[in-house]
C-alpha cells in the first residue's frame, strides 16, 4: 500500500477518484492509499479461507466477499478493502460508487511484511468503530499462525485467541466456523 500524494483529499474527491480508477484505493485521514498487488501465497490463503468459510456458512443468512469489496470503516469516511469480509443478515451499502459495505460481521486480513503493523494497529483501531463487527482475524502469510479478536457483547472489550501450527484449528464460535490451519494454508508454499 502506498500513499498517492502528500496532500489531503476530501471524502468527495476520494469517491470521484475511486469511481474513475481501475485500481483500488483505501482512504484514511484525507490520504488516498493505492492498494498493491498481492503475493501468490497471500492470494492462495484468501482463496482457501473463502472456500472454507463459504462452505460452512452455506444455507444461513451470511455472505462471504473476498478482496474487492470496499468497506466503510467510519461514518466520517474511512474506507478499506479487507482481504475477506463476512456479513450476516442483509448487506447494507452506502450510496458511493463503487458501493461500500457498512455492516460487516467478520473481517479477515492476511498479513504481509508491509501491512502487518498497520493491520494490527491503526486499521484494527478503525475496525473496532464498526458496531456490527464481531470478529477480526489476522492470518500470517509466512507461517501457520492465525490471531482472532472477538468482541464481547456491546462492549469495547475484545477477547484474543491464537492458533499456531498446521495441526491447529481456529474456532470462531459466534459464526460456528472451524478453520483447520492445514486447510487455510493448503496453497501456501513452504508453510510448516
Amino acid at each position: 500500500m502506498s500513499t498517492n500524494t502528500a496532500r489531503k483529499f476530501t471524502l468527495e474527491e476520494y469517491i470521484a477518484i475511486e469511481e474513475a480508477s481501475e485500481i483500488k484505493h483505501e482512504f484514511r485521514d484525507g490520504k488516498i492509499l493505492a492498494m498493491a498487488g498481492a503475493a501468490p501465497d497471500h492470494v492462495g490463503i484468501v482463496s482457501d479461507l473463502t472456500y472454507l468459510i463459504r462452505s460452512q456458512l452455506r444455507g444461513n443468512q451470511c455472505r462471504v466477499y473476498a478482496a474487492d469489496l470496499r468497506v466503510r470503516v467510519t461514518p466520517e469516511g474511512r474506507y478499506s478493502y479487507p482481504d475477506l469480509v463476512v456479513v450476516c443478515g442483509t448487506p447494507v451499502f452506502d450510496d458511493t460508487k463503487p458501493q461500500a459495505l457498512i455492516n460487516p460481521t467478520l473481517i479477515i486480513e492476511v498479513l504481509s511484511d508491509s501491512t502487518a503493523a498497520y493491520d494490527r494497529g491503526d486499521k484494527f483501531h478503525d475496525y473496532r468503530q464498526v458496531p456490527t463487527l464481531t470478529d477480526y482475524v489476522l492470518v500470517a502469510q509466512d507461517r501457520a499462525y492465525i490471531e482472532h479478536y472477538q468482541r464481547q457483547g456491546e462492549s469495547e472489550l475484545w477477547l484474543y485467541q491464537a492458533a499456531e501450527g498446521l495441526d491447529a484449528t481456529l474456532l470462531i464460535s459466534g459464526l460456528n466456523l472451524s478453520l483447520p490451519l492445514v486447510d487455510v494454508y493448503a496453497q501456501a508454499d513452504g508453510i510448516a
